[in-house]
């Protein structure tokens, strides 16, 4: 069976190349065997920088209109190829046909937003009169490339975490090596090669499939990588930035998010917008809702509506149209998930439905009661597990919500402007949903938390930002 398996190549520096060693790719839903990939090693890694190198180079020289030229055409190849590139992902991935067609109008959004950024890359004078003595000095600064580029990108969305750090490198002109999560690389390969079809100069773009443990540190630790944009778990963050050296980092890390219903909202779309944001690829997402906290009288009309929507999940096929939830992204990540819902239990945790296993499926699934001193009280549990809290008041709730290690987003519900802008100045996060849940994001907006959950903002033009310096020109006239 495997020998019939498809062998996908790796890009270094633009070329296709092939590896005896091998990383095989599963469908999640079945472990069946869709691919296989190289697993590259060091001397992969050290030639895929040197050709990166030469790179850097080539990207700084391309003029602003031959980047929007590239990322628009890549683009348009990208909206040709939806459904395929959608099958890819659902695949090789967790996520149902419907949410990875969704993935796919994301990511070419956000290629055609980066060239639409990388003409408004840009300066502005200086008044350098302003210090007495510099009367007859002028000058400005504009923003250079930074160089070469590792993005390290995780599972959970395969092609739009990953034009959201190729979209915004090309269009401020600089190279970029892609590390993929070895689980679904297949995405990442299929945007190389489309981007080398949309007019992108080899060794501009490189992306090797490895394993961390094998290729990892030499791509963090490489001095001529000037910055790690990287998006996963906290731990690996920690790593990296132990391991990094003097380089810029952009983090997007984990969270525990939460919402917030007060008395005054609008229940049944709250149960609507929440139950999406706990579910939405079987709740592996960064900004997946996982705490609620509810106004006590709202409370049980609440906890009873959410639980009816939550049984009314259909979990199954993942290609099929009629599927809202597929499986985790491995049966080991179902297991954990799974342990951690039986500890809170074992604690005392009251289950309100779901709980159950099924190999890589775990049924959507509410809980209320938990106990402080539980893992699921704290930790991010990237999983289809949601947690309710009856509420005294507002303070209480931003109190609890602000509890935890973690800063990336959160919602809140109510039609009370004085209310919402006292949790949006309160609450210790990156992002605050007003009437909707904490899982809302556009590709253009600065997107990243505080705390634990990271460094710097992503979203293309904050991105490109954080890839570009800024150089000072002045000039003393006679």
């Amino acid at each position: 069976m495997k020998a019939q398996v498809e062998q996908v190549k790796m890009c270094i520096g633009g070329e296709w190349v092939n590896r005896e060693q091998k990383i095989d790719v599963y469908n999640p839903q079945n472990n069946e065997l869709i691919a296989s990939v190289p697993s590259a090693s060091k001397e992969d890694m050290i030639n895929t920088i040197e050709e990166a190198k030469k790179g850097v180079d080539i990207a700084a020289e391309l003029p602003v209109h031959k980047r929007i030229s590239i990322l628009n055409r890549a683009a348009s190849l990208l909206s040709e190829r939806k459904q395929e590139f959608a099958e890819t992902i659902a695949k090789e991935g967790s996520k149902t046909i419907t949410e990875a067609s969704g993935e796919v109008n994301r990511a070419i959004e956000t290629l055609q937003i980066s060239a639409e950024e990388a003409r408004r890359i840009k300066g502005e004078t200086i008044s350098f009169d302003q210090r007495p003595g510099s009367e007859n000095r002028v000058g400005y600064y504009y923003r250079f490339p930074i160089g070469l580029i590792a993005a390290i990108t995780p599972f959970n969305d395969p092609l739009n975490l990953v034009a959201h750090k190729v979209g915004p490198a090309v269009a401020s002109g600089n190279a970029l090596i892609v590390k993929p999560a070895s689980t679904t690389p297949l995405s990442a390969l299929k945007l190389a090669a489309l981007m080398e079809e949309a007019g992108l100069p080899k060794k501009v773009l490189s992306v090797i499939t490895g394993r961390g443990s094998e290729i990892g540190d030499l791509l963090i630790e490489h001095e001529d990588i000037r910055m790690i944009s990287f998006t996963g778990g906290v731990e690996t963050g920690q790593e990296i930035t132990a391991k990094s050296g003097v380089k810029k980092l952009g983090m997007e890390l984990g969270s525990n998010s939460p919402s917030i219903i007060l008395d005054d909202a609008d229940v049944d779309q709250a149960v609507e917008s929440t139950v999406s944001g706990s579910y939405a690829a079987a709740g592996q997402n960064c900004i997946g809702v996982q705490r609620i906290y509810i106004a006590e009288n709202l409370y049980e009309d609440f906890k009873t509506k959410f639980v009816e929507r939550t049984k009314q999940y259909v979990t199954g096929d993942k290609m099929s149209s009629d599927t809202d939830m597929g499986p985790l992204i491995t049966e080991s990540e179902a297991i954990r998930v799974e342990n951690w819902v039986n500890d809170a239990v074992d604690h005392g945790a009251a289950l309100l439905c779901g709980g159950k296993r099924h190999g890589a499926y775990y049924d959507p699934t509410v809980l209320e009661q938990l106990p402080d001193n539980c893992i699921l009280a704290s930790e991010e549990v990237f999983g289809p597990v949601v947690i309710l809290y009856s509420v005294a008041d507002l303070d209480e709730a931003i109190t609890k919500s602000n509890n935890v290690d973690f800063g990336l987003q959160a919602g809140i519900f109510t039609k009370n402007l004085e209310r919402a802008f006292e949790a949006i100045h309160k609450l210790k996060v990156g992002g605050v949903m007003v009437n909707d849940s904490s899982d809302y994001r556009i590709d253009a907006m600065p997107f990243g938390g505080v705390k634990n959950s990271g460094l710097g903002r992503e979203g293309i033009q904050f991105a490109i930002h954080e890839m570009t310096d800024p150089k000072v020109v002045c000039f003393n006239l006679p």
